[in-house]
């Protein structure tokens, strides 16, 4: 087992496209690196260029201490996983996790001693005997892990290995894998495109975005502190509301204000970041999350500079929470986030852009009295606002 290294790691296609931008990026050694970004970013060209499916253009990518640029795949001594299982249909669970140490002519009770094993680590004791075609897309799945683990690579790769099972499966299947990756201590990357999956799983958590390294983070950083537009409009379900505001001083305070309302912001977070004090009567981009506007009944206090009057548009029951939709009076916040999104759903982005309204989500107590076509004050955790330049996108520190 080892660390993955990249260093000013590029890729470049014939036709000249650059999939992937001078990447550094450190995995250390037993831990779950989680690769996450929108299609087309670069994640799974990053994972086929460690793999030698893919040649590097520049830079280097070292297992350990050794530079791989150069090694051929089989060399490498690491186990790809795959969405679409690849399997052999005609071989049995058993047959197919030992192919691949029978090809490497190990002696035929050790096989069966990784074999076995694994598949107790598994829970696939009782599917060994079965071909692909009896199993389920979990067993099928998991048979695919066995294949790779028998091995005892130096490195786990795996690229969105639960795409293809339902959302069900999807929530089991990621926790055996990181149980499974924590057991063996193995170091792992794992690509996908649902942030869910990456929050969930990783150590830590990459985003990209058209070839380039956006943040490298525990995911709870991440989700705390966004360095820019696109992770904090990328990570997190429903995504951060963003709003165009104004930092203004008024008597003694600092509130931020958008469209006819204004927020306190508290002094506590003036301190912890103290370059807001140069932005003091200029615009900004704040953020909100969902989950920090609440209605106020179900608070221990009310804090009248930290609530906003709403009209719902719309309710989501969600059970165990209501997702609330309102709109306020200010232009959209466009980040390459929302631009990819509209052009991959054929939306009108010139509208987005003419826009004068912004849509809102609060994520409220079950018990709310919102409802749609009322009005309804809400009251902000105005601690957790978030700040961005709208020049650089990036966070306000």
């Amino acid at each position: 087992m080892a660390g993955i290294s990249f260093e000013q790691v590029t890729k470049v296609y014939p036709d000249g496209t650059e999939a992937v931008h001078e990447v550094d990026l450190g995995i250390d050694d037993g831990s779950l690196m989680v690769l996450v970004g929108p299609s087309g970013c670069g994640k799974t060209t990053l994972l086929r260029m460690v793999a030698g499916l893919e040649e590097i253009t520049g830079g280097t990518i070292k297992i350990g201490e050794r530079v791989i640029n150069d090694v051929d795949p089989k060399s490498r001594d690491l186990a790809m996983v795959f969405q679409n299982y690849a399997l052999y249909p005609h071989m049995t669970s058993y047959d197919n996790m030992a192919f691949g140490l029978k090809l490497r002519k190990l002696p035929r009770k050790e096989i069966d001693r990784r074999v076995r094993e694994t598949a107790a680590t598994l829970g696939l004791e009782d599917q060994l005997t079965k071909k692909p075609k009896s199993l389920s897309g979990g067993q099928r799945q998991r048979v695919a892990m066995g294949r790779a683990i028998v091995r005892e690579p130096k490195a786990f790769l795996m690229d969105e290995p639960l795409s293809n099972l339902d959302a069900k499966l999807r929530v089991q299947m990621r926790s055996e894998i990181s149980r499974i990756q924590r057991e063996l201590g193995v170091t792992t990357i794992y690509v996908t495109h649902d942030q869910t999956e990456a929050m969930t799983m990783g150590d830590k958590v990459a985003v990209m975005n058209r070839g380039v390294l956006q943040q490298v983070d525990s995911p709870q950083e991440m989700y705390d502190r966004p360095e820019n537009l696109f992770v904090a409009g990328f990570i997190g379900s429903p995504a951060m509301n963003m709003v165009e505001a104004v930092l203004a001083r008024v008597g003694a305070g600092c509130f931020a204000e958008f469209a006819g309302l204004r927020l306190r912001v508290p002094d506590e977070t003036l301190a912890a970041r103290p370059a807001l004090a140069g932005y003091v009567g200029k615009s900004i981009v704040l953020g909100i999350r969902p989950e920090d506007m609440e209605d106020p009944q179900f608070l221990p206090t009310q804090v009248a500079d930290a609530q906003i009057p709403v009209v719902v548009a719309h309710r989501e029951a969600m059970g165990a929470e209501v997702y609330a939709h309102f709109t306020v009076d200010a232009r959209p916040v466009l980040t390459e986030h929302t631009r990819d999104l509209a052009a991959d759903t054929g939306g009108d982005l010139a509208d987005h852009e003419r826009a004068e309204s912004t849509t809102f989500v609060a994520r409220l107590h079950p018990r709310t009295s919102a409802a749609r076509g009322r009005p309804i004050t809400l009251q902000v955790d105005t601690r957790s606002l978030h700040f961005f330049d709208p020049a650089t996108s990036h966070a306000i520190a």
